[in-house]
């Protein structure tokens, strides 16, 4: 046997290729292949989708056999594909959308029926399926048939009736006249009626419209409520930890009463003696900033300070035109120099 490096690198690498892109296609496809056990796919014509959607289940006598793998139109039909495993489909068997849950989400059922097996390749006909029967669709029936009512019409048979019977007994009477004023109640109410029953459609419309948010909705309340449940134990460890937290504390301060008691009297009797004095202390803090400045102006020029005394001279004296000590008592403004003037 030749070496690889010694054979058709070309070759090699093209059935290399070969080999990667059967592998993928295995993988991909893999859950449509019968030789891997996924089950048998069938195909059956509805009149309606009725709702069905991919990934519902399927259902032979309440018990999960399946999926649907895809619903599509087909011409003036609906074609449904489904997978089932583990279940004989005869060649009569019958197919049915039904209603699973009161939020409307489907599943399509299926009848076992026939002495022979159902062909993969053959679909069942319409003839053998059928779609639920849904509120939305009661309704609007509903709404045609008060349309089509003579509300006119039926207000004078009442009328009618009413004249007929007038020698009967009160109570009947009353009974038909109560009935003539529903009529012309509802024959008056006509477009209201019609109004309500329309916007009724639209409304259960709306619900169905809006079947996949609403089932998000309750799934996300369960995932929550789910979480709380398993976080218990650690919300329950938390409140217990604190409860002993403060029961720690509280027998802390009970052992160190006698202790704290006069060092938070002391406390107090400091704070109310700077309390009483707050005043000394403003006073204070403004004067030692005059002098504070001061002291540094004085012993701020290096090894030297700087200093005067006043009252050594008398004070300013004026006779006969002569001054004696004119400037008396003032500070000087600035040394001249580091090294020259009153030191």
């Amino acid at each position: 046997m030749k070496p690889l490096k010694e054979r058709n690198q070309a070759g090699v690498g093209a059935v290399a290729l070969v080999l990667i892109v059967l592998v993928t296609a295995t993988t991909y496809f893999s859950d449509q292949l019968p030789f891997f056990g996924n089950g048998t796919t069938y195909s059956a014509y509805f009149g309606e989708s009725a709702g069905l959607a991919a990934d519902n289940e399927v259902q032979v006598a309440g018990v999960k056999v399946g999926t649907v793998s895809s619903v599509q139109l087909a011409g003036k039909q609906v074609l449904v594909r489904f997978r089932v495993k583990d279940v004989r489909v005869g060649d009569a068997t019958t197919a049915s959308i039904e209603i699973k849950t009161l939020l409307g989400e489907k599943y399509l059922a299926l009848d076992p029926k026939g002495s022979g097996a159902q062909a993969p390749n053959d679909t069942i006909p319409q003839a053998r399926t059928r779609t639920p029967f849904q509120l939305q669709d009661a309704f609007e029936q509903l709404s045609t048939t008060v349309g089509d009512i003579d509300t006119k019409q039926l207000a004078d048979s009442f009328n009618a009736l009413s004249d007929s019977l007038k020698d009967s007994p009160q109570y009947l009477k009353d009974t038909l006249t109560g009935l003539s004023s529903l009529a012309k109640t509802v024959s008056s109410r006509d477009a209201d009626l019609h109004t309500l029953l329309a916007n009724t459609s639209q409304v259960s419309k709306t619900l169905s419209d809006r079947n996949a948010q609403l089932q998000r909705v309750i799934s996300d309340g369960n995932l929550l409520l789910t979480e709380l449940q398993n976080r218990k134990q650690a919300i329950n460890a938390l409140l217990t930890g604190t409860q002993q937290l403060s029961q720690q504390l509280t027998g802390l301060v009970q052992d160190n009463r006698d202790q704290l008691k006069p060092t938070l009297e002391k406390l107090g009797k400091v704070t109310d003696i700077l309390q009483r004095n707050q005043g000394n202390l403003d006073k204070s803090l403004q004067l030692m900033a005059p002098f504070a400045r001061v002291g540094a102006n004085a012993t701020g020029n290096g090894r030297w300070f700087e200093g005067y005394l006043c009252g050594l001279l008398p004070p300013t004296i004026t006779a006969g035109g002569l001054h004696i000590n004119p400037e008396g008592c003032t500070p000087p403004i600035a040394a001249p120099n580091q090294g020259v003037g009153r030191r």
